[in-house]
């Protein structure tokens, strides 16, 4: 009878293994990937990988068909030190998944080399019942509202764009909000930018928005920035928010705001309106063109109405 031992180390011979660093790697590529979690659901509450199923390692050939229906997918296995996902891994070869790997040191290490994680905290009675349409959505389900409580997406612009973006960001239960916007309320936006009210007027844009979206859900966090977006404050910014949404109506915030999400990594939904038309574009580094790839130069001043 085999010790365990030796039952590890026969399985590391079959199975390969990648860091950390290289498994995040893989998630950002956006290649076809799955990550599964084999320790036990308590473990995988208090701190998991973002995107990753949790299937413990007693079910997991009973499972894993539902999370991976395609055994030529690759699949990335890890538990808390890497031990029980090596031994998990060779199961799985064993059941006809061709690109198995293990990651190295597990969870621990991932923690330990500073990778993101996530802890998923108990959602409330008034959350299951706000969100409660969310839940019947393939799309969307708990996981994908946990995830949208996490999230945290930066407007530039308070206006006619960003007034309706940040409405329904606040509603759909987008964890944090940050507005940015350097203007005050006048009488002949209201006609258009939802989140101010005719006693707003002459009042920093920031501060209605941040009173309209708590008002409509208390579960977000509104960082108001009642400032412009300079070449100097750009990137410290943007810094700390997972997506850009840019709903500025000027050409220098534009291709301000592509260059510094071009070279932070962040996505930049960009969008612009003009009468009854309009277009939005999602500019995703390293995956297409960007805002300067597709206009590489701005209009002459006053060529474009705003």
């Amino acid at each position: 009878m085999k010790t365990l031992k030796e039952m590890i180390t026969e399985a590391r011979q079959v199975v390969p293994e990648e860091s950390p660093e290289q498994v995040q790697r893989r998630i950002k590529s956006r290649e076809p990937l799955a990550v599964i979690d084999v320790r036990d659901p308590d473990e995988y509450r208090d701190g998991h990988i973002e995107g990753s199923t949790n299937i413990s390692r007693g079910f997991l050939e009973f499972r894993v068909a539902g999370a991976v229906a395609d055994p030529t997918t690759p699949v990335v296995l890890y538990c808390q030190t890497g031990l029980r996902s090596v031994l998990a891994a060779k199961v799985l070869k064993e059941l006809g998944y061709q690109n198995v790997i293990n990651l190295g040191g597990g969870y621990q290490k991932w923690a330990q080399s500073g990778l993101p994680t996530v802890r998923d905290m108990p959602l409330t009675a008034d959350q299951i019942q706000r969100y409660s349409r969310h839940f019947l959505l393939n799309q969307v389900g708990e996981k994908g509202q946990r995830r949208l409580l996490r999230s945290k997406v930066l407007l530039i612009g308070a206006g006619g764009l960003g007034s309706a973006t940040a409405f329904y960001l606040a509603a759909a239960g987008v964890g944090t909000l940050g507005v940015m916007d350097g203007d005050v309320v006048d009488i002949t936006n209201l006609q258009r930018q939802i989140l101010h009210t005719t006693a707003d007027i002459g009042k920093p844009k920031v501060e209605s928005a941040t009173r309209t979206l708590k008002a409509l859900n208390p579960d977000v966090n509104i960082i108001p920035l009642a400032t412009r977006i300079t070449v100097d404050n750009v990137m410290d910014i943007i810094k700390d928010y997972d997506l850009i949404v840019d709903g500025s109506d000027n050409f220098e915030t534009r291709y301000l705001m592509n260059d510094a999400c071009y070279l932070a990594g962040k996505t930049n939904i960009h969008g612009s309106i003009f009468q009854f038309e309009g277009m939005a574009t999602v500019f995703a580094p390293n995956e297409g063109p960007c805002y300067r790839c597709l206009y590489p130069t701005p209009p002459p001043p006053g060529l474009v109405p705003s």
